[in-house]
């Protein structure tokens, strides 16, 4: 059998022919009022696909935090609609809102936060295990993902045997045991060098097509912007593409 070549175009056109698995519809966040009213974030609208690694690039302060937040079901915006696989998240109550994040968000945050005195493996299935899931089917879920991210073989290893590169995969392979819809990564590159930087973008990349996830990244680092399928500045709490 021959295998069918597709060309980028084409797949561009597969991905955008599919409908989002986040949107944010005119999304806007303020404090305060009147007078002393401060805009974190002007109304924005971005579509994120099933297959896509979006990068929000933009320096420090420019409101990517709260961009995040609000995505990721954390911080409520102040107007507007947040869409994740077809739910509206901004009609969850804060009861329901976890429930949601644990079902079909991943994070990957700016500093790996990983528990000290747990393995690479035992990170992985902490919280399945702690939802009463089968342990065994967890450890098989975490070594499959360990595999696929290079990490096979420090699967007993603890958090201070491992590079900066390598607690950022394990991160990595944490925010995707739960199987997510959305994957939100924030500043994933923030504590590492530029080549270390790079691997770990292109481990999340690949991950994003091989499982079909979308993903979030913001970033200050315009070293691994070619790493990602679409760009979006923003500055002063205003997104442009």
């Amino acid at each position: 059998m021959t295998a069918t070549l597709i060309s980028p175009a084409a797949r561009v056109a597969q991905i955008f022919d599919t409908p989002p698995v986040l949107s944010l519809q005119n999304v806007s966040k303020t404090y305060g009022d009147g007078e002393g009213t401060v805009t974190a974030l002007h109304p924005s609208t971005l579509d994120v696909r099933a297959g896509e690694l979006v990068a929000i690039n933009g320096p420090s302060g420019s409101g990517k935090s709260t961009f995040l937040s609000i995505a990721g079901a954390l911080l409520r915006p102040t107007a507007g609609r947040v869409v994740v696989v077809g739910q509206d998240i901004t009609e969850l109550s804060e009861r329901e809102l976890p429930a949601f994040r644990l079902k079909h968000l991943g994070f990957v945050l700016q500093a790996s936060n990983l528990i000290p005195f747990l393995t690479v493996r035992e990170q992985l299935t902490l919280v399945p295990r702690l939802a009463g899931e089968d342990a065994r089917a967890a450890s098989a879920q975490a070594d499959e993902l360990l595999r696929s991210l290079g990490l096979a073989d420090r699967a007993g290893h603890y958090p201070d045997a491992l590079s900066g590169g390598q607690k950022q995969r394990v991160a990595i392979a944490r925010a995707l045991m739960n199987n997510p819809d959305l994957i939100l990564a924030d500043e994933p590159t923030a504590s590492l060098d530029g080549a270390r930087g790079r691997e770990v973008v292109q481990m999340l990349a690949q991950e994003v097509k091989r499982g079909n996830k979308a993903a979030v990244m913001v970033t200050h680092d315009e070293r691994v912007l070619d790493l990602c399928d679409r760009v979006v500045t923003i500055v002063d709490g205003q997104l442009s593409e």
